[in-house]
């Protein structure tokens, strides 16, 4: 399901069940991982930049995944 957000940008709604969300979030916490030592060896400012722009974009969808956890 999508719908418009605030910025005019598309929103992407996911119904995952615990089991899925858990690998999920699992997933997004081995990649910020490696990107964090990625982001810490490369010597070229651009690229540690686009890095740092996806690791702080794969952050929110953690911080929104365990913020939207099954009681």
């Amino acid at each position: 399901m999508h719908h418009s957000d605030a910025e005019g940008g598309l929103v992407m709604m996911l119904d995952l069940s615990d089991a899925l969300a858990e690998e999920l979030h699992d997933t997004l916490d081995e990649v910020l991982r490696e990107m964090s030592s990625e982001i810490a060896g490369t010597d070229n400012p651009n690229y540690r930049g686009v890095l740092t722009a996806r690791r702080e974009r794969l952050r929110a969808i953690r911080v929104q995944l365990e913020n939207s956890k099954s009681p």
